[in-house]
C-alpha cells in the first residue's frame, strides 16, 4: 500500500515565511491531486472495505469483485486517459476498516485527502456508507458505493456520491409485490397476517417503508400485526421471538445482515415457530449461512441485487471468471455490484479523458454501462446518484439450490410456497 503525505513546515517557519508559508503548505495539499494527471504513471483508486469485524464476508467479496475488474482492466493495458495520449494502469490503495464508522470514515478521508486518489469505492452496509459519504464533497472526489442503498446516503444533495445498489425500500416493495403475486396465483390467501423484525438503521426503515408502500397501495393483501426493531450486532434475540410468536403472524420478514440473519435464525428454528414464508431482506442464500445452518436455511426467499443464475451471457462469463480469480462461485449479490462500481469508473475515467476529479464526476452522471451484469442488464446512476435497477427474489432449495423466482421472466424455478413444515 502506498500513501503520499504532503511536506510540513515548523511553527519557527510558519512564523517567518507567514502568508508565503500558508501558500506552500496550501500548494502542498494539493500535490497529489495534481501529480495524477502531470506525471502519474498510473491511476490511483481508494478501496475501503470490511475485511475483518462483523462485516468480513460481504467485505471480501466486494473487494475480490473490485479486484477482479481491475486486474482485467489492467490485462488490456489500463485505461486510456486521453490528456496523456495513453494508457494508464489502475493502482489500487487498499484500507481494511474493521467493520468500524469512525475507522471507515477517516480512511476514506486520508485516502482522498493524502493518497492521490482520483476516486474511492467503498462503504459495504449503510452504517459504514453513511460515515463515509460525507467525504466526498469536502475533498471533490468521486466515491462509488456498492454495499448502501438507503436513502439517507443519496437524499442529502451531495455531488460526489453514488451507489450502484438500488434503494432498499424498492427491495421492501418488491418483498411485497413477490408476495402479493403468490396471492394471485393462489398459492397464498389473501388477508395473510404479516410480522416485521426490521434493523435499528436507515436501512431497516427503509425496508418497512417499502413494505408499508406496497401494502397501501394494493390493500387486502396482507395486514402487518407486529413490527418492531432490533440493534445490530445482538447475540440474543430471543425477546423479539418470543414477541413474533405471540403475534400469530403468517408470514415473518426480517431485514437483516448477514450475521444477524445467522443468528436470530437459528434462534428461530430453536423457539419452534412456523410460518408460511420467511426472509431475512438481503440475506437468505449466502454460504456461511448454508454451511451454519444447513437444511434450516431451506425455502428462506430473499430480494437480492443480482443473482448469479441470471441468464445473461456477461454473467456467466464473470461467473467462470470470478471463480477462477477468487476460488470459489460468487457468494449471493456481493461481488457483481462491487465488479460494475469499478467498471463503470473505468468508463467514466475514460470519457473524461483526464484524471481530473470534477470531470470524472461529471462523466458519472451521464455515462452508461450497457453490458453490466446487473438486472436489466444497464447501469446508470440517477440524479441523486443512485442507481434505480430492479430486484430479483431467489428461494432457497434443498441441497444447496438457489433458484430465481420472481420476475416471472427471469425465473429459474417455481416458487415453493406456502413453505413445508419441518418434520
Amino acid at each position: 500500500m502506498t500513501t503520499l503525505f504532503a511536506p510540513r513546515l515548523s511553527r519557527r517557519s510558519l512564523g517567518r515565511l507567514n502568508i508565503l508559508g500558508i501558500a506552500v503548505t496550501a500548494l502542498a495539499l494539493l500535490l497529489p491531486a495534481w501529480g495524477q494527471d502531470k506525471g502519474a504513471d498510473e491511476i490511483r483508486i481508494g478501496v475501503v472495505m470490511p475485511i475483518t469485524g462483523r462485516e468480513a464476508k460481504p467485505g471480501q467479496y466486494q473487494r475480490e469483485g473490485i479486484e477482479l475488474a481491475i486486474k482485467q482492466i489492467n490485462d488490456g493495458g489500463g485505461i486510456f486517459v486521453k490528456s496523456r495520449g495513453k494508457k494508464l494502469p489502475i493502482k489500487e490503495i487498499f484500507y481494511d476498516d474493521g467493520s468500524d464508522q469512525s475507522r471507515s470514515a477517516g480512511m476514506v478521508e486520508r485516502a482522498m485527502s493524502s493518497d492521490g486518489v482520483v476516486a474511492v469505492l467503498g462503504g459495504y452496509s449503510t452504517a459504514l456508507g453513511e460515515a463515509e459519504s460525507v467525504m466526498p464533497d469536502r475533498y471533490q472526489t468521486p466515491w462509488i458505493t456498492p454495499g448502501a442503498g438507503a436513502t439517507t446516503v443519496f437524499s442529502r444533495g451531495y455531488e460526489y456520491v453514488f451507489g450502484t445498489l438500488s434503494p432498499i425500500d424498492l427491495l421492501g416493495s418488491t418483498t411485497a409485490q413477490y408476495l402479493g403475486n403468490l396471492v394471485d396465483k393462489g398459492k397464498l390467501s389473501k388477508g395473510l397476517k404479516v410480522a416485521l423484525a426490521l434493523e435499528n438503521t436507515d436501512h431497516g426503515i427503509d425496508y418497512g417503508r417499502g413494505i408499508d408502500n406496497w401494502n397501501h397501495e394494493h390493500p387486502g393483501y396482507f395486514n402487518v400485526v407486529f413490527s418492531e426493531k432490533f440493534e445490530l450486532g445482538a447475540t440474543d434475540f430471543s425477546g423479539l421471538l418470543q414477541k413474533v410468536k405471540n403475534a400469530h403472524a403468517d408470514i415473518f420478514l426480517a431485514d437483516a445482515h448477514l450475521q444477524d440473519y445467522i443468528t436470530m435464525h437459528r434462534q428461530y428454528i430453536q423457539s419452534g415457530m412456523y410460518h408460511q414464508m420467511v426472509s431475512y431482506g438481503a440475506r437468505g442464500p449466502e454460504a456461511d449461512a448454508r454451511k451454519a445452518l444447513g437444511a434450516a436455511t431451506d425455502y428462506i426467499f430473499a430480494g437480492i441485487w443480482w443473482s448469479s443464475r441470471l441468464s445473461y451471457p456477461q454473467v456467466k462469463k464473470f461467473n467462470a471468471d470470478y471463480q477462477a480469480f477468487a476460488g470459489h462461485a460468487p457468494d449471493s449479490w456481493y461481488p457483481a455490484t462491487a465488479y460494475d462500481a469499478m467498471r463503470i469508473l473505468a468508463a467514466a475515467i475514460e470519457h473524461a479523458g483526464s484524471l481530473d476529479k470534477t470531470a470524472i464526476r461529471d462523466q458519472l452522471r451521464k455515462v452508461e454501462l450497457k453490458d453490466s451484469l446487473l438486472p436489466g442488464q444497464v447501469l446508470r446512476f440517477g440524479k441523486n446518484g443512485q442507481i434505480a435497477g430492479s430486484f430479483v427474489i431467489v428461494q432457497n432449495k434443498p441441497e444447496d439450490k438457489v433458484d430465481i423466482v420472481f420476475p416471472l421472466d427471469a425465473a429459474t424455478g417455481e416458487s415453493i410456497a406456502p413453505k413445508p413444515k419441518a418434520h
